[in-house]
């Protein structure tokens, strides 16, 4: 199994009670260990711009600034987003920027791509907020633009969302096949499709196979129902649903005894209940401990290898408290992921 680490970024109330001028100097101190480290193939951001799951005044820093400072502070570890929101940004100058940053990192960068979901920021924001159907149609349009730049160093698309003639990404992105894309979503009917479409579209440009991800929910029972999915479609499409690595993110409480699992958890709710409404520090927790990446080492490696065994090869991990301490992280690794090589 291959592991991903979120930077804590603020997002999700992660920084809380360290100072501005302190926070990139947390993130880097996470990130460097990962780098160092052996354990974490990838680090990763989210995109967003408002605290998670209200917003509130706390700090959440922006995803591609951070994979431009992160490309020049690491050596080893991969870069990217789970994920970059397509209408937050043009295709083509996001094409443009992920170029930038992959030559900055030494060819390293991720993308991670989905639809958007999250309506207070796209609001807050002058973005409206379109219907579902249309943040599909404008995710679909913007990969055939993103792949286009990556490969041909050019792009254009009469489509119905978005229109480039022409448009130039010079130097293209170091990684001989352009930039991985990673299709985040678990839509059925329509977000799985492009990712089967994805796929094969890399076959038939000749690219490298392993080019092609997914990531959606890790609960054992949906991500078996969305792997189904996933294959019907690829049927469909003519696919080889073989060559798309399944992901999953997963929140990671960990503790050599459940005492030691059960004292992260009531910190978490603390701080949850400091800034955020009753209702949504409860929804949140609940959504953390149903996490098959919580409890013991022992609890957490079986849990993960059960989903392994359902073809979730690669977990992107979350762990609540890594810009404070690096505990957990280091028990995780030695303990679990060891366990699962």
């Amino acid at each position: 199994m291959r592991f991903g680490l979120f930077v804590p970024q603020g997002w999700r109330l992660d920084l809380v009670d360290i100072a501005p001028e302190d926070q990139w100097a947390t993130m880097s101190r996470v990130a460097g260990h990962a780098d160092r480290g052996e354990t974490f193939e990838s680090l990763w951001v989210y995109d967003h711009f408002h605290t998670t799951p209200e917003p509130t005044e706390e700090a959440t820093h922006e995803a591609w600034s951070l994979m431009a400072a992160l490309g020049a502070a690491t050596q080893r570890i991969r870069l990217g987003q789970m994920c970059t929101c397509m209408a937050y940004r043009n295709p083509a100058y996001l094409a443009k920027v992920a170029a930038t940053v992959d030559i900055v990192s030494g060819g390293r960068v991720e993308m991670g791509i989905g639809a958007g979901w999250y309506e207070h920021e796209w609001r807050a924001y002058g973005y409206g907020f379109p219907s579902a159907g249309d943040r599909l149609a404008m995710l679909d349009e913007g990969v055939q633009i993103m792949r286009q730049a990556w490969t041909h160093g050019v792009a254009t698309l009469d489509g119905e969302h978005y229109q480039v003639d022409g448009a130039i990404c010079r130097p293209l992105p170091l990684q001989d096949d352009g930039i991985p894309l990673w299709i985040a979503g678990g839509g059925e009917k329509v977000t799985l499709r492009i990712a089967a479409k994805n796929a094969r579209g890399a076959r038939d440009a000749g690219l490298r196979s392993h080019t092609s991800y997914t990531n959606f929910g890790g609960l054992p029972d949906l991500f078996r129902h969305k792997s189904e999915v996933l294959r019907q479609h690829c049927v469909d499409l003519g696919t080889d649903f073989d060559s798309i690595t399944r992901s999953a993110n997963y929140n990671v409480v960990v503790g050599q005894t459940q005492s030691e699992v059960d004292d992260q958890l009531a910190q978490l709710a603390d701080r949850n209940a400091r800034f955020l409404s009753k209702e949504k520090a409860e929804s949140s927790m609940k959504a953390v401990v149903n996490s098959p990446a919580v409890g013991t080492t022992e609890q957490v490696a079986e849990a993960l290898r059960e989903l392994r065994a359902l073809g979730m090869t690669y977990a992107i991990c979350y762990f609540p408290f890594a810009a404070y301490d690096l505990g957990t992280v280091e028990l995780f690794e030695k303990e679990v992921a060891a366990a699962l090589r």
